[in-house]
């Protein structure tokens, strides 16, 4: 796994960009810049498993190098189920692809070049939207999140990780200080920390937990409960009610 280095430099920063530089990188930016990402990641494949049975298909929205979905495949092993990562950056694609060649069951898994919010989402059981939201305009995500609610079979799960924002100052201002000291434990200079917050200041736009909770419940969502949090990183999970019977 290649380091990420790409913002230790002196050169003037530019808008951060899913580019084939970041892509060779983002696996360890990933590990370096999320909380607790492997135990999120151990943590959702236990909870997905009581919503799945065989056959079910599985997407993640903004999939990067794939590593939720192989994670995924790993943990599951030979159960038939599908999975589907979609993108709509090039180089993130074909690093995912790279990837699910070392599985065996590659029939299984599928990476798809797209916009996932025009895409059109197959009937599933399971979507995972990880730290992708916080990147769309924030006028498009409560369509977007309709639109997956329409998509998820009755009884069928979003889990969604976001990087949140307190509407209370001096708490987010403590929140944002405490991430800045993990990022300076995981090996990140002032210098990578301060240049990467400047090339995200106007792409990723952090709701509270009260809005991101508000947004899944009227997109349809009937229960939406957190199941992960680490100051400004949170975890959600939101069902889609089962079809009851209508009385005659």
């Amino acid at each position: 796994m290649k380091r990420d280095t790409l913002f230790n430099t002196d050169s003037p920063s530019q808008d951060f960009s899913f580019n084939e530089q970041v892509a060779e990188v983002f696996d360890d930016m990933l590990e370096r810049s999320i909380p607790c990402y492997h135990q999120v990641m151990k943590m959702t494949a236990q909870l997905i498993a009581p919503f799945v049975t065989s056959h079910d298909r599985i997407y993640d929205l903004g999939c990067s190098t794939g590593k939720p979905l192989l994670t995924l495949a790993s943990h599951f092993g030979n159960e038939t189920l599908e999975y589907v990562g979609i993108d709509n950056s090039q180089a993130m694609i074909n690093k995912a692809k790279r990837k699910a060649e070392l599985f065996t069951n590659t029939s299984q898994i599928n990476f798809l070049l797209g916009d996932i919010t025009r895409i059109e989402l197959a009937p599933c059981k399971v979507i995972l939207l990880n730290y992708t939201l916080q990147f769309l305009r924030p006028l498009e995500r409560a369509d977007f999140l309709r639109k997956i609610h329409g998509a998820l079979l009755p009884g069928g799960i979003i889990i969604m990780g976001e990087k949140i924002i307190s509407h209370h100052s001096k708490i987010n201002r403590v929140f944002i200080d405490l991430y800045f000291d993990f990022k300076r434990e995981q090996g990140y200079s002032e210098i990578e920390i301060a240049k990467k917050r400047e090339t995200l200041e106007n792409i990723l736009i952090p709701f509270s937990i009260a809005e991101n909770k508000n947004m899944l419940k009227n997109a349809g969502f009937s229960q939406c409960e957190t199941f992960f949090q680490w100051f400004n990183f949170i975890s959600f999970i939101g069902l889609k009610e089962e079809r009851t019977e209508q009385s005659s």
